[in-house]
């Protein structure tokens, strides 16, 4: 027999319509073919710069979480603060609405 319950239903996402619940704002996903088409793109200037050790599409991170936003990854050797950079070995935040996300790695080496 089943059991009866008092708690109210709610559909997948109807806890926006709660007070104090707000849907948390879902990222913007970009075409992966433009993606791609942009690293392509610029690839090869981008690892002319300093410090620069490879170039990917990935997952963006904060605070050692994906944020499920795709952008092009910038792997560096060691992350430089603005200030000890020029206009000219600063790696942009966007590319062609693309977000670049610079990911410090390490030295890398083939084994």
């Amino acid at each position: 027999m089943p059991i009866e319950t008092h708690e109210p239903v709610h559909e997948p996402g109807a806890e926006a319509d709660l007070p104090g619940h707000e849907e948390k704002p879902q990222p913007k996903q970009l075409d992966v073919a433009h993606i791609m088409r942009v690293k392509e793109e610029y690839e090869e200037q981008l690892l002319k710069l300093p410090n620069v050790v490879g170039v990917g599409i990935g997952y963006r991170s904060a605070e050692g979480h994906q944020t499920g936003e795709l952008a092009l990854i910038v792997s560096v050797k060691k992350k430089v603060p603005l200030a000890n950079l020029t206009p000219e070995t600063t790696i942009p935040n966007e590319l062609e609405g693309v977000p670049v996300y610079v990911q410090e790695v390490g030295d890398v080496s083939a084994y």
